[in-house]
């Protein structure tokens, strides 16, 4: 039987146009717009911190500012997880993000190693948007481990960097750090 050559095309056509519905494009190594499977990673110090306490400080006036924003500048993304460790000012500064979006938030241990703990995030959240909030001593460890990369250390007076690592479904990883 021989095929007609228009049909031949259109039959390559179709199944060229499955393929490309479902392979990834990354342009500039960015994850495509709207890609429920690629998974970003917002990792940040806590906000300032208050004098109310010397061993657990709440948030200052300045840092439930800053957290604000952070929830505020998260609003319109799909938030599946937030984690911070166990002290006020971190909780405090995950909280309006966590609760904006209907979650609670996660404690871990900052003493664990940042290795591990960014194993356990890549394996426990494959889409989504993730906020990690940590400590200046741990942020970088923690953003390096996802990434795979070198990751500036945070000073002890820095409390506005943003690191985002998004990773695309093919394991393709890109690091933005911005200010907030």
């Amino acid at each position: 039987m021989r095929m007609n050559p228009l049909r031949g095309l259109l039959m390559v056509a179709a199944l060229s146009a499955g393929g490309c519905a479902t392979r990834d494009t990354n342009v500039g190594g960015q994850p495509p717009q709207g890609d429920v499977r690629a998974t970003t990673f917002v990792i940040v110090r806590h906000a300032e911190k208050g004098t109310d306490d010397p061993k657990d400080p709440s948030l200052s006036e300045a840092g439930r500012a800053r957290a604000q924003r952070a929830s505020e500048r998260l609003a319109d993304e799909r938030v599946t997880a937030t984690y911070a460790t166990r002290y006020r000012r971190t909780r405090m500064t995950a909280t309006d993000t966590a609760q904006a979006h209907g979650l609670e938030v996660t404690i871990y241990d900052a003493s664990q190693p940042a290795a591990d703990f960014a194993a356990r995030l890549r394996r426990e959240h494959a889409a989504g948007l993730v906020l990690v909030v940590g400590h200046s001593n741990t942020v970088a460890d923690i953003a390096g481990a996802l990434c795979g990369c070198a990751v500036t250390p945070v000073r002890e007076d820095e409390y506005d960097r943003w690191i985002e690592i998004r990773i695309a479904a093919n394991g393709e990883v890109r690091l933005e750090e911005t200010r907030y």
